[in-house]
């Protein structure tokens, strides 16, 4: 006997979310629904416990967007489980669907209406059917997720604000003026920033995501969703067996992890 097929549904919309449910009762009644959220933080938690082999992500969510959602799953999926389906539920223009539907992810255009939502109910079926016998292996979905990530970036590309030069960073009633070329990395830190550099720390008000537009991508490399490290302050790269690498830094002694996703900026030359 076949195991039932499950899913996860985040959707920040809830006329939408209940819409949602209910069609695919109807369309996939063998399907069970193992989780329903609101926000991709939460998304990402419950997949994680879940496991489910279909995630429907909005993209834009409070919080944590679909992308991002995928991105977090990706880094923490366990290497024993199939990493799940991802359908990606939109309202982007139609380059960025093309994108989502080059790379083998399927979508779903607000608002879905149902001969759309039973078109991808069928080729979700027909991709569970297909896979081997233990799943999609997670540096499939890895790849997979890395080129869709980097259609995305490719399409916000010239959206890009002028290159950041000067850190701002304040202290009380004193603001620290750090060059960005002093910088060794930035890591998320709940609302803020740390802004590191070989002696000294800073915090910044600023999500990461609205900062990364302003740093000069060949200077600085995003290795893990909440980190971005400046490539010249890398000394040295250790892979272990489940994909991740280990980064040692000039004049710091923390060593940061990149994740499955980014580990292919580090090859030998």
């Amino acid at each position: 006997m076949s195991p039932v097929p499950t899913a996860l549904v985040a959707e920040d919309e809830p006329l939408l979310s209940t819409w949602l449910q209910s069609e695919l009762a109807e369309l996939w009644p063998q399907l069970s629904i193992v989780a329903a959220v609101g926000d991709g933080g939460r998304a990402v938690e419950q997949a994680l416990h879940w496991r489910p082999q279909v995630c429907f992500l909005d993209v834009r969510m409070p919080g944590m967007t679909g992308l991002e959602a995928a991105q977090a799953l990706a880094e923490d999926w366990p290497e024993d489980t199939p990493f799940p389906l991802l359908v990606f539920v939109t309202a982007y223009e139609q380059y960025a669907v093309q994108a989502f539907a080059s790379q083998a992810v399927d979508y779903l255009v607000k608002p879905v209406d149902t001969p759309r939502l039973q078109a991808c109910v069928q080729r979700l079926k027909q991709r569970l059917a297909d896979r081997a016998p233990h799943g999609e292996s997670l540096q499939q979905a890895v790849e997979q997720l890395r080129a869709v990530l980097g259609q995305a970036a490719g399409a916000n590309a010239a959206a890009r604000m002028p290159q950041l030069e000067v850190v701002q960073a304040q202290v009380g009633a004193v603001v620290h003026m750090v060059p960005v070329d002093d910088v060794v990395y930035f890591e998320a830190a709940d609302k803020y920033v740390r802004v590191v550099t070989a002696d000294r720390e800073h915090l910044i008000r600023m999500p990461l995501k609205e900062l990364l537009p302003q740093l000069d991508e060949q200077k600085f490399w995003q290795v893990h969703r909440g980190t971005v490290v400046q490539a010249r302050c890398i000394t040295s790269a250790r892979r272990d067996e489940s994909g991740k690498v280990y980064l040692a830094l000039r004049g710091r002694q923390e060593t940061l992890v990149a994740s499955r996703l980014y580990a292919h900026l580090f090859k030998g030359m």
